[in-house]
């Protein structure tokens, strides 16, 4: 880990701390949404990293060098440790780099490590999306990039541990995600369910203006026999639903989730995406088929949805955080049970320490 003061961008997260314009940066060269606009198509099917410039941005070097190391040698965990590590750090600038090479390692059926470049490659695409699971903000895309619409302003995602904009980090992310759909396309019937499930959580962060990428959710889940790739088909569809509203597929959740010949892994994804899509009041019905639903076994069995790992704390899974955040609010929070004591009765608050002797 190189010194983040000495990274060329320092000057201008320095600056933009000073009071300067986010917009005299836009579309230069610590813009990387910009740099990944400019990278070519035969640099990333070529692997040609020493064409990317990726010590324009914190970390780079490290970053480059675990796309080397997970490309030529397998090295599972220089590699995807790496990115994925710095996306939770919130240090997603240089990581962003990397989406278009882990895209095509996952995309390569006899690479060792597919699959788990495939399950960081849209990490840098996300933000600010671990531990959520309420009904305002899971599933949710703040900001909805077009090829080439550079903004200036922060975006609702405020600035990466570094002081760089994460909401430019998100919007190149996601731009790099939606150039290289076709290949991710396929992957959707990929006969590794990991690979399946992974394939919609990155395709879900694309752009979608014209339903494309939606409309190959709902395709390919008539022909999924899986329960859990079909509900992370359905809390795909959701997001990108979300990011590009379309009332006919809130309408199709609302209708899934009340299927009772569906698996229960989808109705409780298409309750979960339907509320994400809605304000409108919990349904009495809803409440009652999930809580009959959302059981101990299936609540580990949906924790191999990402949407599901990412939102579940250190004392609850994802699908049971969901559930007491979306419909019952008033439940405590079990992340706070360290400090239970505090509320308790006398009788049942534990004894203070004894004095030292």
């Amino acid at each position: 880990m190189g010194d983040w003061q000495t990274d060329p961008t320092f000057a201008m997260c320095r600056a933009l701390v000073d009071g300067a314009e986010l917009a005299s940066f836009a579309g230069g060269p610590f813009d990387v949404r910009a740099v990944m606009a400019a990278m070519r198509p035969e640099t990333k099917s070529g692997f040609l990293l020493g064409q990317v410039p990726w010590e324009r941005f914190p970390q780079g070097g490290d970053v480059r060098d675990a796309v080397h190391h997970l490309h030529s040698e397998g090295s599972r965990r220089g590699g995807t440790g790496v990115v994925g590590g710095m996306c939770a750090n919130d240090m997603r600038a240089a990581a962003v780099l990397a989406v278009p090479f882990l895209i095509r390692i996952a995309a390569d059926t006899g690479h060792p490590c597919r699959a788990n470049a495939l399950a960081v490659a849209s990490c840098p695409a996300r933000a600010r999306h671990l531990g959520i699971a309420s009904r305002d903000e899971l599933l949710l895309h703040r900001a909805d990039f077009q090829d080439g619409d550079l903004h200036d302003e922060y975006d609702d995602y405020g600035v990466e541990v570094t002081g760089y904009p994460a909401g430019w980090s998100v919007a190149a992310a996601r731009a790099a995600i939606t150039a290289d759909t076709a290949l991710l396309h396929p992957l959707l019937g990929d006969p590794d369910p990991s690979i399946r499930i992974y394939a919609a959580y990155t395709l879900a962060t694309a752009s979608d203006p014209d339903r494309t990428v939606r409309s190959s959710f709902r395709a390919r889940l008539g022909a999924e026999q899986h329960p859990v790739v079909s509900a992370a088909l359905v809390l795909a569809t959701a997001e990108a639903t979300r990011a590009h509203p379309h009332a006919p597929a809130i309408a199709w959740m609302r209708e899934l989730w009340r299927d009772r010949t569906q698996a229960p892994e989808v109705r409780l994804a298409a309750a979960i995406g339907w509320l994400c899509l809605t304000d409108e009041p919990v349904p009495d019905d809803m409440r009652t088929a999930v809580d009959d639903l959302a059981t101990d076994e299936h609540a580990h069995t949906m924790d191999d949805l990402p949407w599901m790992a990412n939102a579940g704390g250190s004392h609850e899974s994802g699908l049971q955080r969901c559930v007491r955040t979306m419909l019952h609010p008033d439940q405590p929070d079990p992340e706070d049970q360290d400090d239970l004591w505090v509320s308790l009765p006398p009788a049942l608050a534990p004894s203070p320490p004894a004095p030292p002797t």
